[in-house]
C-alpha cells in the first residue's frame, strides 16, 4: 500500500546542516556522548523529540499576528479558553508555558507528601514532579505491553485488575490520583482504548479518586481508536477525543505535541476548589491566569492547532509517515515495538546489540551510532533512562527493554528525509558488532539522561 500525499504544500524552507563524520565524532566527544548536548546545527535529521519541533500552518502564523498581548483579559485568552472548553468540556482552563508546568502546579495543589499516583505509565517529567512533591509514582501497564512483537492494538492500556486491587488494597487511602497517558509514551507510544479508559473512569469514581489525562497526544490516540476499536470506527477523531476528555476529571496538556506549537500547554479542571488552588500557584510561578507564561499570539496559535490536529487527512498522513519509516526499519533488519504508533518508532536496541549488556546502555550506544553514521539525533529509552547503579557503578536495576525512540516532528520531514533515515539504519546494522557500549562518568540525581556524561567502552 502506497503512502498518502502529505495534506499540505511547502511555503517556507529552512536549510538543514550536513556534516562530516569527523565533525560528528568531534561533536560527540565535546558533549561527553550525550546527544542532548549537541547544537542543533550539528544535527542533520533531528528525531530527538516531537515536542515543540513541528511546523506551524500558515493559518497559525496568521492567527499569531493578531494576538492580543494585554497583560490581563486579552481576547486571545478568551478565544483559547473557548476552544479548549469546546474540546474538553472542562469549565476551568489555566494556560501554562508547557506540560511539565501543569504537572508541577497540579501536583503541588493535589499531592501532600506520602501520597501515591497510579498510571498506565508515568513519563519522565510526570514521575519527577510526583517525586519532587514527596510522593510515589506507580506504573500499571497492561500485560500486553510486555510483548514488543505483538500486533495487539491497545498495548497502552492500564492493567484494570491491578488498578482495582490497588484502589481496594491496604494503601488505598494514600492513592490521590490516577493519570492516564494518551498515547502511552512510556510504553512506546501505544494507544489506550476507549473501553479501557471508560472502565478506569468507573473504578476511579467508585473509589472517589480523581482521574486526569496526560493528553499531550490526545488526537493521535483518538485516530488509532477510530482505526482499531470496533465501537468507535464510525466516529471522527474529534468525537473520540471529546468523549475521552469527558470521562476524566481534568487533564494536563503539553500543546507542544498535539497542539502543534513551539511552546505552551494548559491545565483543564472540573473541580472549582482545586482550580482556585491551582490558579494561586499559577499566578505565583507562571503568570496572570489569562496568559499563564505565554504571549497572546501563542494562545491563538494553540487554539488553531487544537482544531487542525484532529483533521483526518492530517492524522492519516502522520500514520502513513510512521508506517513508511517502520517498513524501512524492518527492511534494515531492526526490530521495532509493534505496532508502530504515530509520534515515534521505537527500535529494539537490546535485540540488535546483544553483545552490549544493559549496564553498558545498548540503547544509548545505538543512538550514538546513528548520529555518527548519518547525523541523526534520537534518544535512548532503556537503562540510562530507567536503570540505576550503586555508588560503585554496579547495576542495581535495569530497564525492562533497551529501546531507541525515533520521534517524528509534525509536518517537518518528508518521505525523502525518512528514506535517508532508512539508509543510515541499514549502514549501521552492517557494523553492529563493532558498536561499543558506554559507561557513566558523571550524572545528576534526577532525570539523569538529560545531563549525564558518558564515554565509550570497548569489549
Amino acid at each position: 500500500m502506497s503512502e498518502a500525499v502529505e495534506p499540505y504544500r511547502i511555503k517556507v524552507v529552512e536549510p538543514i546542516p550536513v556534516t562530516t563524520r569527523a565533525q560528528r565524532e568531534q561533536a560527540l566527544r565535546r558533549v561527553h556522548y550525550n546527544l542532548f548536548g549537541l547544537r542543533a546545527d550539528e544535527v542533520t535529521i533531528d528525531l530527538l523529540t516531537d515536542s515543540g519541533t513541528g511546523a506551524l500552518s500558515a493559518a497559525q502564523w496568521s492567527a499569531g499576528m493578531a494576538g492580543d498581548e494585554s497583560y490581563a483579559g486579552s481576547r486571545s485568552f478568551y478565544h483559547f479558553q473557548e476552544v479548549v472548553h469546546d474540546l474538553t468540556s472542562y469549565p476551568y482552563v489555566l494556560p501554562v508555558h508547557q506540560g511539565r508546568a501543569a504537572e508541577r502546579i497540579l501536583f503541588s495543589a493535589l499531592l501532600p507528601p506520602g501520597k501515591i499516583t497510579l498510571s498506565n505509565t508515568h513519563f519522565d517529567t510526570t514521575r519527577a514532579n510526583v517525586e519532587l512533591a514527596g510522593c510515589r509514582a506507580v506504573d500499571l501497564p497492561c500485560p500486553r505491553a510486555g510483548d514488543l512483537d505483538s500486533d495487539e492494538p491497545f498495548k497502552g492500556d492500564i492493567d484494570l485488575h491491578r488498578l482495582a486491587e490497588a484502589l481496594r488494597g491496604p494503601d488505598a487511602s494514600r492513592i490521590a490520583l490516577v493519570v492516564m497517558t494518551l498515547t502511552n509514551n512510556g510504553e512506546a507510544g501505544q494507544p489506550v482504548s476507549m473501553d479501557n479508559l471508560a472502565r478506569t473512569a468507573s473504578l476511579c469514581r467508585e473509589h472517589s479518586v480523581p482521574l486526569f489525562l496526560d493528553a499531550a497526544r490526545f488526537a493521535e490516540n483518538a485516530w488509532l481508536v477510530t482505526q482499531h476499536e470496533a465501537a468507535c470506527r464510525d466516529m471522527s477523531p474529534r468525537q473520540v477525543a471529546e468523549q475521552a476528555f469527558r470521562l476524566a476529571d481534568g487533564c494536563l496538556m503539553s500543546a507542544k505535541k498535539d497542539g502543534i506549537v513551539h511552546i505552551g500547554g494548559f491545565l483543564g479542571l472540573r473541580d472549582r476548589a482545586l482550580a482556585e488552588r491551582c490558579e494561586l500557584l499559577l499566578i505565583a510561578t507562571e503568570g496572570f491566569p489569562t496568559y499563564g507564561g505565554l504571549a497572546g499570539r501563542d494562545l491563538d496559535m494553540i487554539a488553531l492547532g487544537l482544531t487542525e490536529v484532529t483533521e483526518p487527512c492530517y492524522l492519516q498522513a502522520r500514520a502513513d509517515a510512521a508506517r513508511h519509516l517502520a517498513r524501512l526499519t524492518r527492511e534494515a533488519g531492526i526490530a521495532i515495538v509493534e505496532p508502530p504508533g504515530l509520534h515515534a518508532l521505537y527500535l529494539n536496541a537490546g535485540r540488535l546489540l546483544p553483545h552490549i549488556p544493559a549496564h553498558r546502555f545498548p540503547g544509548h550506544a545505538l543512538a550514538c551510532q546513528l548520529y555518527l553514521e548519518g547525523g541523526i539525533r534520537s534518544v535512548e529509552l532503556g537503562s540510562l533512562y530507567l536503570g540505576s547503579e550503586d555508588e560503585n557503578g554496579v547495576p542495581v536495576t535495569a530497564a525492562p527493554y533497551e529501546l531507541v525512540r525515533l520521534a517524528l516532528p509534525r509536518r517537518t520531514y518528508g518521505l525523502s528525509h525518512l528514506n535517508r533515515v532508512g539508509e543510515v539504519l541499514s549502514a549501521t546494522v552492517k557494523d553492529k558488532e563493532r558498536i561499543p557500549g558506554y559507561r557513566l562518568v558523571e550524572q545528576p540525581p534526577l532525570l539523569r539522561h538529560f545531563r549525564s556524561k558518558l564515554e565509550p567502552v570497548q569489549g
